[in-house]
């Protein structure tokens, strides 16, 4: 059994996804992170950077418990531990964690920070919308590149790498992306979110979900002096 601690945001869909994917049983506990869910002691003993999603997988390595933070190991270790969706060829396993790498390094910060200083940020700083907009277009652009040559970023399989970029992309409209403008990465995002698993991992903690926007004590939790804090 395997222990989820997760919020409905793309890095905590990678997991959900993952976990549907590979029909592993396990458990779903929410972290509000409006609420400041992920600044309570027993979730930092999992997660020290205080950060969705976490597992804990009490059949780890050796029969006991192991407990994963960060979404790129998460699913690197999920993987691993089924033998799915990971190449078994050592080229395209490059490949795959080359393309997971630039999703953790890439797509969801400038994606995140475009979201950010689009919808949260108190004043709106033209600057940092040019910039980091026009940086997920040039993010756009290379997946487009990819997704022309290949159907799947690690290439003729669908992989781990695909699970990670796939939910950061939902929200294109909103964030100036708009995926008329990038064909490749529209038919393999639609072809991705027709799959059962996606849509399952999509609805996992969906009613634990608060209708409207963000509170602006949610704001100040996530993004003000409360997160800086020493713990």
């Amino acid at each position: 059994m395997i222990d989820l601690y997760s919020w409905t945001t793309p890095n905590g869909y990678k997991a959900h996804i993952m976990l549907e994917e590979t029909r592993l049983a396990y458990e779903a506990h929410p972290v509000d992170i409006g609420a400041g869910d992920q600044f309570k002691p027993a979730f930092l003993k999992i997660s020290p950077n205080n950060k969705i999603p976490a597992i804990v997988d009490q059949d780890g390595p050796g029969k006991n418990p192991i407990s994963i933070f960060e979404s790129g190991a998460i699913l690197t270790y999920l993987a691993e531990k089924t033998g799915r969706f990971i190449p078994a060829d050592p080229r395209a396993r490059v490949e795959m964690l080359s393309w997971l790498c630039f999703q953790v390094g890439h797509v969801g910060p400038m994606i995140g920070q475009i979201h950010h200083f689009r919808d949260y940020a108190p004043d709106k700083i033209q600057y940092a919308i040019d910039r980091y907009t026009n940086e997920g277009k040039r993010i756009y652009g290379v997946m487009d590149k990819r997704l022309s040559q290949v159907p799947y970023f690690a290439g003729d399989e669908y992989t781990i790498a695909d699970i990670a970029i796939w939910p950061w992309l939902r929200g294109h409209e909103k964030e100036g992306l708009p995926m008329d403008d990038y064909p490749h990465v529209k038919a393999w995002f639609e072809k991705v979110g027709e799959r059962p698993a996606v849509k399952r991992g999509l609805e996992v903690l969906q009613e634990h979900r608060r209708e409207g926007g963000m509170t602006e004590q949610e704001k100040e939790i996530m993004f003000g002096a409360m997160q800086y804090q020493k713990r």
